[in-house]
């Protein structure tokens, strides 16, 4: 009870570890992998064509939290029909939002 009171008090912060991903994928299927990208609280810092003619590939780099990329391989191949691949390696620390930082210390107290 005391050190929960004293996390409180000094507004302690939780961080999660933010991965720099880069997704390589053909350019039919790009919106839907943005899309997955953004619906797991990432965002995309850039965008580049690699290859020519029908060989023409989209590379997406991103920042994404680990939380969050737990079955990404599964999750890729089934909206690319297994013609996407990915490569993800750890970059900073980041501040959890509020409200996911509610639900976990919501959670623990049960």
């Amino acid at each position: 009870m005391a050190l929960q009171e004293a996390a409180k008090r000094a507004k302690l912060v939780l961080l999660e570890p933010m991965m720099k991903l880069q997704a390589i994928t053909p350019e039919q299927f790009m919106g839907d992998v943005i899309g997955d990208i953004s619906s797991k609280r990432g965002h995309v810092e850039s965008m580049e064509d690699r290859g020519e003619g029908a060989a023409r590939v989209k590379v997406i780099n991103a920042q994404v939290p680990l939380s969050e990329m737990f079955g990404y391989a599964t999750s890729l191949r089934s909206m690319t029909q297994g013609r996407a691949s990915f490569t993800m390696e750890f970059d900073h620390y980041a501040e959890i939002p509020g409200n996911i930082t509610q639900q976990i210390v919501e959670g623990r107290k049960k």
